[in-house]
């Protein structure tokens, strides 16, 4: 099976997208009635990757790339095996692994900067065809290296074991182990440079087909024709009938849509089974539980648990919004809608940076430090743009650079958590590089830890300075609301995407037959508190992560409930917690989940693990029953 680093199409631009030219000056933007709330939104400079699509040294690292991937098939190509004779020891072998990884960390950069840009604006021409182009000429020069991994895991247990023990390949133990692992699901060489060549032509073209449609779709509602972005944007409004309105405006725009989004969801589907079956994996998941580096049993006892779960904390909880909201049931629109205690204020981007970093330096002044780089070195794209990628995210690129973030920032409290949040696994991906390029890149589920832990950070600093119950309340409800989001939405996605690809199987699934499914598993997660109205049959077409990463989703419902049972270990730890959770971070991908939580004592692998995070969201559930019975009674 091949490493995600030798294939363009599986780089960690993920669904998100990515945004804005790096040369461009930061700008005012205008929000409600043209006054400028939010005040200068800054745009990345990503000449630290490149100066342009025309840079000298992005045409020189090209060829450097080639001739050096040219060099190595020469070399080593059926010769690895060979390295380990004649009382070398294993430091000729290491001196191949530097020369592989040291060429990924050029192809890593070349390819990030082609994704960045293009995520920046999908609906330019230009950066459509650089995008493209570069896809495919990344393809085809690592295919050229494709023997590498393939020929080291032919090479014997126990010699590769004496080679590592007695020289410099050591250092690689833990890459060299985590590559093994995908032994038994390895094709030959043809057939795997088959796969990884087809796959510009596969699963990248249907990609890019889903990037570059949901980006151009437009939602009229009250007049207006907007983006997706700030079109979801709106169900977050305190007006219900601007809710009602854009979600009708989806539905809409969804429904006219959804032949495309089926057809892609169904052959994305089929690439998948095919290269399950070919490869040997038996349930649709395990290529994706392989990649995350966890059990498939505890990632079943994790969604057993959040399942089980479900009456005492969605459906509790949406009831009592409902009350409080004045309803016997909300309708689907309503799930997210601002409570009357919620400040209605545009929160500043100044506000916005100063409320998150002070929050990370009350944690550790190391880890606020490192963050506050992404604000004074340009690393990050706030403004909502025509043509960029809708979502945010943190773009890792390579070690010998840095990591970008990209948000569409609109003012709201969840945009201050969303960049908690990316801040979060900004810092991780700066405290990985240590480990270089074939070690820094983390499973998905160890990945979302810092994320989770940063936005908490946040969460909990807010809540300390809540200056009435009134606010206490609307921010206990909004972390809540993220947590269920986190949790429990995603937990309902996985379990949507276990029955397409199952159903899938046996042949194509019908527009309906994906509606019926989708209505299925949110009316099991939402509860009946919760009205699922015509129309929200098609809103399965727009999560990305079904596209791009099938059953990502899973990854975020483990780092909540991780990061739960982690803080409360920091709230009852010693003064050392701060240097032992940085330095679990600056571990990347060498470390199993297991080795990195047992300085906390906590265990993925123990059943009550998961009741343990869970309970942490019970218990703010019920700071919420308290205070309205608190209330009540004056």
């Amino acid at each position: 099976m091949l490493p995600k680093f030798l294939n363009p199409s599986e780089h960690p631009l993920l669904a998100a997208s990515v945004s804005a030219k790096g040369t461009a000056k930061p700008r005012e933007i205008a929000e409600r009635g043209g006054e400028a709330k939010l005040g200068t939104l800054p745009e990345w400079k990503l000449a630290d990757l490149y100066e342009g699509t025309d840079s000298p040294k992005l045409k020189a690292d090209l060829q450097t790339s080639e001739r050096a991937a040219d060099s190595m098939q020469d070399r080593y190509a059926g010769k690895l095996a060979k390295l380990l004779d004649g009382g070398k020891g294993g430091a000729a072998l290491a001196e191949a692994v530097r020369e592989f990884e040291a060429l990924n960390d050029i192809m890593g950069r070349i390819v990030s900067y082609a994704s960045l840009l293009y995520a920046a604006d999908t609906s330019d021409p230009k950066r459509q065809k650089f995008f493209g182009d570069i896809q495919e000429k990344i393809t085809a020069i690592s295919s050229k290296l494709l023997f590498f991994p393939l020929e080291l895991n032919r090479l014997d247990d126990a010699e590769l074991e004496t080679a590592m023990s007695k020289s410099e390949l050591g250092h690689y133990r833990p890459w060299l182990e985590d590559l093994r692992k995908e032994k038994p699901y390895q094709l030959d060489d043809k057939l795997e440079q088959l796969f990884h060549e087809k796959a510009v032509t596969a699963r990248g073209a249907w990609d890019r087909l889903f990037n570059e449609t949901m980006t151009a779709l437009r939602f009229e509602t009250d007049g207006e024709k907007l983006s997706l972005e700030p079109t979801l944007n709106r169900l977050l409004d305190p007006d219900e009938a601007k809710r009602r309105g854009a979600s009708e405006a989806l539905a809409k725009v969804f429904k006219e849509n959804v032949r495309l989004f089926t057809l892609i969801t169904n052959t994305l589907a089929k690439d998948k089974e095919i290269g399950d079956r070919w490869r040997g994996f038996v349930g649709v998941a395990d290529s994706r539980h392989l990649a995350n580096r966890v059990e498939k049993e505890v990632v079943d006892a994790l969604v057993a648990a959040v399942r089980d779960a479900y009456p005492r904390i969605s459906h509790r909880y949406y009831a009592m919004k409902a009350k409080w909201l004045g309803k016997k049931t909300l309708p689907h629109w309503d799930r997210n809608a601002p409570l009357p205690e919620e400040p209605q204020q545009v929160i500043s981007w100044a506000d916005a940076q100063k409320t998150v970093l002070a929050a990370y330096g009350n944690f550790s002044p190391r880890m606020a430090d490192i963050a506050g780089q992404f604000f004074a070195k340009g690393w990050i794209d706030a403004p909502v743009r025509e043509g960029k990628s809708p979502g945010a995210f943190s773009h890792p690129t390579v070690p010998s650079a840095h990591p970008y973030i990209l948000l569409n920032y609109q003012g709201k409290p969840r945009d201050v958590m969303t960049l908690a949040h990316e801040l979060g696994h900004g810092v991780h991906q700066i405290l990985a590089n240590v480990q270089g390029p074939l070690m820094a890149p983390t499973p998905l589920t160890l990945a979302e830890t810092a994320s989770v832990f940063g936005e908490m950070l946040t969460f909990r600093a807010l809540l300390k300075q809540a200056p009435s119950p009134r606010e206490r309340k609307a921010l206990l409800a909004a972390k809540v609301e993220d947590m269920i989001n986190t949790v429990v939405r995603q937990i309902a996605f996985y379990n949507f995407e276990r029955k397409v690809h199952t159903e899938r199987r046996d042949g194509e699934l019908t527009s309906d037959r994906l509606g019926e499914i989708w209505l299925e598993v949110q009316r099991e997660s939402l509860g009946p508190a919760i009205g699922l109205k015509p129309g929200y049959e098609t809103f399965w077409c727009y999560i990305p992560h079904f596209i791009h990463a099938p059953f990502y989703v899973y990854a975020y419902a483990f780092g909540d409930c991780l990061v739960n049972s982690l803080y409360a270990v920091y709230e009852k730890a010693d003064e050392g917690f701060a240097e032992r959770y940085l330095a679990m971070l600056a571990a990347g991908g060498t470390k199993h989940h297991k080795e990195l939580l047992a300085p906390f004592g906590l265990d993925a692998s123990d059943p009550n693990f998961w009741s343990m995070g869970l309970k942490v969201i019970e218990g703010l559930i019920d700071e919420l029953e308290a205070i309205d019975q608190k209330s009540a009674k004056r």
